[in-house]
């Protein structure tokens, strides 16, 4: 996925350094594997913490929408496997 999704209007009220820490995430995790992608976003929750990097539920929702819009089928089969761990986690 390319970087244009951050650019969307929707997005506008959302700090970038926010923005350009999700695209790593987006870019760093393309490649794992099912069973690599929880270690992976413990490893991501702990970078988030130590860079102060919080999400509200509306820029969450309003970020998925916008990735759904510019991401390919796969991508977006591993966006809904990344969020059903998060909210069983919840």
């Amino acid at each position: 996925m390319n970087t244009e999704w951050m650019n969307d209007e929707s997005l506008k009220e959302i700090d970038k350094n926010k923005l350009e820490f999700l695209q790593a995430l987006v870019f760093e995790s393309s490649k794992l594997k099912k069973e690599q992608l929880l270690p992976f976003l413990m490893n991501i929750a702990k970078r988030g913490q130590e860079k102060n990097i919080n999400f509200s539920n509306e820029e969450i929702e309003a970020i998925i929408a916008v990735l759904r819009k510019h991401a390919t089928a796969e991508e977006i089969t591993k966006m809904e496997k990344i969020l059903a761990m998060r909210n069983k986690n919840k």
